[in-house]
């Protein structure tokens, strides 16, 4: 029976691994670098209050009714178990497509990364292990990690970042071949941060919506009163706020000491929206990978680098960087590893 090593606990690696339940494995294993699941679906707490939870990532997710198949159930079963909601509150300058709909994660949007590792009925999923190196050993994959020993598995499927693929030590670049690399090295991603800001219990943030897109700022595109868009408003609970650069910022600021970010994105978001009280924790998240700008062309939402031990890998940097994209990879992902077996 073979053993399974996921790389990335973010939607592609979290939906793979509910995917890969049941097929004829020995045991599927998620790591993740982070202290937690969600990826760049990713949901922060409040240093001061565990309760108080904002979402530094993907805000919602849309369904496109026209171009839903086969991706419906999977919107269908969120739904269903309440993971995901509609997005009623107001959200201004949001473009609406004809025949979409917005969902929200009332539990925050890491909570439908964790629902899916859930699902996956027994994978043993453990945090803060960054892969460093995969190297072949005896007909089996030798994965090491920063802390810890390294360990063998049968196959190993990377959802990682494209870049981070590419950085990783060991056999795997001397193994691919050169059109491979090449597609590789040729995807590119947006790079942006987002500010969390979190309030005590009993503060009141007046403004009459629940998230803008801003046009006209060099720093902020979006803004989100993040408990108002998940429609929660507690007196127990206080309220959080997320700010979204732009990528020009982002990419202009990317290498930059984070305190004077965070002072500049601050400063723009006072202006914009000066009634804002002063928040009782702030946190800078940088998105170096934010949102894939070029996917690998003509790619069936992931590539396989090596069949005997299996090496594949896949991600919205095989797609594109939405909810159906990962998700149309991590099928994608798991029927290659079924056809395998």
């Amino acid at each position: 029976m073979a053993r399974v090593l996921v790389v990335g606990a973010g939607l592609t690696g979290g939906a793979c691994a509910a995917l890969l339940r049941g097929a004829a494995l020995g045991s599927v294993t998620v790591w993740d670098k982070a202290r937690g699941a969600g990826g760049r679906m990713s949901t922060s707490r409040s240093a001061r209050d565990a309760a108080c939870t904002a979402d530094l990532g993907a805000q919602y997710v849309t369904l496109d009714t026209e171009r839903a198949e086969p991706r419906r159930s999977f919107y269908e079963e969120l739904l269903s178990h309440g993971v995901l909601e509609p997005l009623t509150a107001p959200v201004e300058g949001m473009v609406v497509k004809e025949g979409s709909c917005n969902y929200m994660a009332p539990q925050g949007i890491s909570s439908v990364v964790k629902y899916y590792l859930k699902q996956s009925a027994g994978a043993d999923v453990v945090y803060e292990q960054h892969v460093t190196c995969i190297s072949l050993r005896d007909g089996k994959w030798e994965v090491s990690r920063k802390m810890g020993p390294p360990e063998q598995f049968d196959i190993v499927i990377l959802t990682m970042p494209v870049p981070q693929i590419l950085q990783l030590q060991g056999d795997l670049l001397n193994m691919i071949n050169r059109s491979q690399k090449q597609q590789l090295e040729c995807v590119s991603y947006s790079s942006r941060y987002a500010l969390g800001l979190f309030y005590e219990a009993g503060t009141r943030i007046d403004v009459p919506w629940a998230a803008q897109y801003i046009t006209d700022n060099p720093c902020i595109r979006f803004i989100s009163i993040d408990n108002k868009k998940r429609n929660i408003e507690s007196p127990e609970v206080g309220p959080s706020v997320v700010v979204h650069t732009t990528v020009t910022f982002g990419s202009e600021h990317l290498d930059a000491d984070p305190a004077e970010v965070q002072r500049l994105i601050l400063h723009h978001l006072e202006r914009l929206v000066p009634s804002l009280p002063k928040p009782a924790s702030v946190k800078c998240q940088k998105w170096r990978y934010s949102q894939v700008t070029k996917a690998v062309l003509n790619c069936p939402g992931q590539m396989i680098l090596h069949t005997q031990p299996l090496l594949i890998c896949g991600g919205d940097g095989f797609t594109h960087s939405n909810f159906d994209g990962c998700i149309d990879s991590a099928m994608s992902l798991a029927e290659a590893v079924k056809s395998h077996l």
